[in-house]
């Protein structure tokens, strides 16, 4: 999957109506194919490179239509999740801000997120360590607040997919802060049960502040996800009581975006 990365410089954004995508990769990361799979599902041209080959100019991201970092652990994790991922991203600079304050859509996923956060493309807390102390793999059910305005989840309301971390606990920076996320419509979707009530563990899998789930930036276009939605994007893919595919609604909101 490489069509973004023989692209010429220059060459437009999209071949008739499939958006060009990007998903990078760094050592460790292991959600990459999945999430190029979701995105040609819904629509785009995916291009999936090393993130190295991108701060080498091999891709410049003035070609790219959207942007993904999808979930592993990337760098082994060390000096904690998301770390040195986000420090080589710094190295983009001015291009990735540039990216961003277009308004083209981008989505951290899981590892993708934490990175995001670090970054600082996302505000208003941390990723930490769960709770419980330990790993948390399953399916959760997330909903959407009712202030929550990112176009990038047109038409969810209630959703399940699985969860696959260390260090999702979403740790605000403040009581205010959380608040003030609320507040402008940022986060995007929090921990709850199937019939849409918050609880403490295990409906809170890693026990975030505010059941938070997902966080947007301030426009909308940024989106960082804890749980994977490239892992239900297709039929069969969810278990019993779940609704299969519904993950590649986040995808297709994104291509949608991408296209203009």
């Amino acid at each position: 999957m490489s069509a973004v990365a023989t692209r010429p410089r220059g060459a437009s954004r999209r071949v008739g109506n499939r958006p060009a995508a990007l998903v990078l990769r760094a050592p460790g990361t292991n959600c990459d194919r999945e999430t190029a799979l979701a995105l040609e599902l819904a629509g785009a041209r995916v291009g999936s490179i090393h993130l190295e080959r991108l701060l080498a100019g091999e891709v410049v991201l003035d070609d790219v239509a959207m942007l993904v970092l999808p979930g592993g652990f990337s760098f082994g994790d060390h000096l904690g999740a998301g770390t040195l991922w986000a420090h080589r991203l710094e190295k983009l600079g001015e291009p990735l801000h540039r990216f961003v304050e277009s308004g083209r859509p981008v989505l951290g996923i899981c590892n993708g997120f934490q990175a995001l956060l670090r970054l600082g493309l996302l505000e208003g807390g941390a990723l930490g360590p769960n709770a419980s102390g330990r790993f948390e793999c399953r399916w959760v059910w997330m909903q959407r607040p009712a202030a929550g305005r990112s176009p990038l989840l047109e038409g969810i309301e209630r959703i399940a997919m699985p969860v696959a971390h260390g260090e999702g606990r979403f740790a605000a920076s403040g009581p205010a802060s959380l608040e003030a996320l609320h507040e402008r419509g940022q986060v995007a979707l929090v921990y709850c049960d199937e019939a849409g009530r918050e609880g403490a563990y295990p409906v809170n899998p890693n026990g975030s502040d505010g059941a938070v789930a997902a966080l947007t930036n301030r426009v909308g276009n940024v989106l960082g996800i804890m749980p994977h939605p490239e892992r239900n994007v297709a039929p069969g893919m969810a278990p019993a009581g779940r609704e299969s595919g519904s993950g590649l609604a986040i995808f297709a909101n994104a291509v949608r975006m991408a296209r203009g």
